[in-house]
């Protein structure tokens, strides 16, 4: 479904992404996680069509990306309502920009609000919202184009522990309902696990890929996912070349290696 193919990125001299490839299968979820300053936002823009590589491709049912495609959600860490429009107007505006009959953009759009569980808010504004109303709405939004993919930067980032393990489960739900192929770009290592089908690993400056990591835990998936020897296993090993990539950044000339994998419980 979605293929990035020896994607480098570079914004005059300075590389931030060098030679990464990977693909995401159609109803995949693939994490992605990596150090600070390692290309992540700038992997997902490349993806969404929102800036160009610099050179590698990126396509889309096999359709190479050069503008932001049709069928492809985003949602971003800061929400990005619209903040003159109600929460409906909000969801709805995919909609109506692409010209769907207004009954049928009612139908669509009270269905999505019942399903994020923003029933009772739709005249709403989004000052009138918490953060985690706010990114219930974003959330609406990119599915009410029912899209094939979903590209999600740290959409979770911004909000409260409890809220962010709520909206984590509801993701999941929304997602068994309507699977679709997702990149969701983390700096959450138990977040990344608890997501994803695969989880690929950036590393350093340049941003490269370091490792692919085939998760192993079954589906549906809720939060006892957490309490199994497999969730703690990919963990300390995500955990392990994440702060490596780290300290390698800080302290250049680092000879730390590990023979920790993933695929190899102990």
């Amino acid at each position: 479904m979605i293929r990035v193919e020896g994607l480098t990125k570079a914004y005059g001299e300075r590389t931030v992404l060098a030679d990464v490839s990977f693909d995401v299968a159609a109803g995949e979820i693939v994490s992605v996680v990596g150090p600070s300053g390692c290309g992540k936002t700038t992997l997902l823009r490349c993806v969404a069509g929102l800036i160009p590589p610099s050179s590698g491709t990126v396509s889309i049912a096999g359709q190479r990306v050069t503008e932001p495609p049709e069928g492809v959600g985003v949602v971003f860490q800061h929400f990005g309502l619209f903040p003159w429009k109600t929460v409906f107007g909000n969801v709805a505006y995919g909609l109506t920009v692409k010209g769907v009959p207004r009954r049928e953009i009612e139908s669509r759009v009270r269905e999505l609000i019942v399903m994020v569980g923003l029933e009772g808010f739709e005249k709403s504004y989004p000052y009138q919202l918490s953060g985690g109303m706010q990114q219930r709405t974003g959330l609406a939004r990119a599915l009410a184009i029912e899209p094939s993919v979903l590209v999600m930067d740290e959409p979770f980032a911004s909000l409260d522990a409890q809220t962010r393990d709520l909206l984590q489960l509801e993701l999941l739900r929304i997602w068994e309902q309507r699977p679709t192929a997702m990149i969701f770009v983390t700096h959450s290592i138990d977040e990344a696990v608890l997501m994803g089908d695969r989880i690929v690993i950036l590393s350093g400056q340049p941003g490269h890929v370091h490792d692919i990591v085939d998760v192993g835990i079954g589906r549906p998936r809720g939060r006892e996912a957490t309490d199994s020897e497999r969730f703690r296993v990919v963990r300390d090993y995500l955990w392990t070349v994440v702060m490596q990539g780290a300290n390698r950044r800080n302290m250049p000339g680092s000879a730390i290696e590990t023979n920790i994998r993933a695929s190899d419980p102990p």
